[in-house]
């Protein structure tokens, strides 16, 4: 039995033996070198692969930005030509182009779209005479409801593509380079004239300032003057100097690069207008009174232009933007690259009626 014993516990707890210690074997320095060139020629690949990705979706989302905003633009003029009562064209936009607004300073401005329209004015002028304007008052306004008329008046808008000349402008990001052009929106708006002011009264034919709003004064360069039988006379009100006009950015980030048209662009897309001429017979009207392009730029960049036919209110507009101009500064038009020059046209029919 002890025997047994012994043998067991001999056989749970064997005794120590002290021997050589074990060591585990590592990578030579030619085994690292091998691993790390192994893993850079694996690594470099995949990283120009994901870096190429993310330029690729950047430029992307440059493109669709850049194409949203276009058509944005695009829409908004179309709202506004659609009031239209009365539009220019090429001959005439140069005939009047001293009596249009200056551009801002440090860039050139060259009036692209240029027409006279109707604008609506809501609960402007009372119901009766011993009331004033700023009685009007809409429904939930403080001070109850006091029902007045909606009237017109009339405006003189202008679209002009503007490019900068200054150093480091801030429309112009990144700096550097040439930079992209943008559209700027002018308007000089009549004011709200008053039924029941006499002839004598100081502020005739309209109403007093302190009685009206000031979305309801006439703007300082409105000329009441204007005729729409002589359409390129007395115009504004601006010669020698540049009374305030305000202006409103419409869209930046147009293409600034030079691009050729079609010699018969507008003729194509008006549908070939013609003119009455005496005995002569109808002729059709010349490419350069219907087309209203920045031809004064050298060279002209033909990336914001309209086509007027005035004697049917009918204009087309055109817009090309430049996408890559968002990311770089060498952004010249390519047509390998058209698509990051998307382009947006609109045609409206104005009003087809002159009027006040």
């Amino acid at each position: 039995m002890k025997t047994l014993l012994r043998l067991l516990l001999k056989t749970q707890h064997p005794p120590n033996r002290s021997g050589p210690a074990q060591t585990d074997k590592g990578m030579t320095l030619v085994e690292l070198l091998v691993g790390a060139i192994m893993a850079f020629l694996i690594i470099t690949p995949m990283l120009g692969f994901v870096v190429d990705m993310l330029n690729t979706d950047r430029r992307e989302q440059v493109k669709s930005n850049t194409e949203q905003d276009l058509q944005a633009a695009v829409d908004f003029i179309a709202q506004d030509l659609s009031q239209a009562i009365y539009i220019y064209n090429g001959t005439e936009i140069d005939d009047i182009k001293t009596q249009l607004p200056a551009p801002p300073q440090n860039t050139t401005g060259t009036p692209i779209l240029v027409f006279w329209k109707r604008q609506q004015i809501k609960n402007a002028i009372p119901l009766s005479a011993g009331l004033k304007p700023s009685d009007c008052k809409l429904p939930g306004q403080t001070g109850g409801t006091i029902e007045c008329n909606d009237t017109y008046v009339r405006s003189l808008v202008a679209y002009y593509q503007i490019k900068e000349t200054g150093s480091n402008p801030i429309w112009c990001q990144p700096s550097g380079g040439t930079c992209p052009t943008r559209i700027e929106r002018y308007e000089i708006k009549d004011g709200v004239k008053n039924p029941y002011a006499p002839p004598t009264d100081p502020d005739f034919p309209y109403y007093a300032k302190t009685d009206t709003p000031k979305s309801s004064h006439k703007d300082e360069a409105f000329s009441t003057a204007f005729d729409f039988s002589e359409p390129t006379k007395k115009v504004t009100l601006i010669t020698g100097g540049s009374p305030l006009v305000n202006s409103e950015v419409l869209v930046n980030y147009i293409d600034h690069s030079p691009k050729q048209l079609d010699a018969a662009e507008c003729q194509k897309a008006l549908g070939t207008p013609q003119t009455q001429r005496g005995l002569a017979g109808p002729t059709d009207v010349p490419e350069g009174t219907l087309r209203v392009t920045d031809s004064a730029s050298s060279p002209p960049t033909n990336s914001f232009y309209a086509c007027v036919d005035n004697a049917r209110n009918l204009a087309r507009v055109t817009i090309r933007g430049n996408s890559l101009r968002r990311l770089q500064t060498n952004a010249d038009y390519d047509a390998k690259k058209a698509a990051y020059f998307p382009t947006a046209s609109v045609q409206v029919q104005g009003l087809g009626a002159r009027g006040n």
